[in-house]
């Protein structure tokens, strides 16, 4: 059960949306509080990282940026996973 004092400490750190490029080049569009945590998840250090990356390893990460909230970071990652692929890249390239 999250205590409510956890609950405020996750809504006052910055959400991230960020992409990852797979080792088969293919990209992972996620959100999250702690990129480096949700790295070492996707990479299989530590467990709970995406079925899709499971078998796409290693995956690094080429773009992230901040989100005031956890609403605001799922609506952008739902608007970037909505580009095509060279949208994708030249978004990456811009950072």
């Amino acid at each position: 059960m999250v205590s409510e004092d956890d609950k405020q400490a996750t809504a006052l750190k910055p959400w991230f949306v960020y992409i990852l490029r797979c080792a088969d080049d293919t990209f992972y569009t996620g959100v999250t509080t702690d990129i480096s945590r949700r790295l070492d998840q996707h990479n299989g250090i530590i467990k709970n990282g995406a079925k899709y990356t499971r078998n796409r390893q290693p995956v690094t990460l080429v773009y992230q940026e901040t989100s005031n909230s956890r609403s605001d970071a799922c609506k952008r990652e739902y608007a970037i996973k909505d580009l095509s692929r060279s949208e994708k890249e030249r978004l990456i390239a811009r950072k």
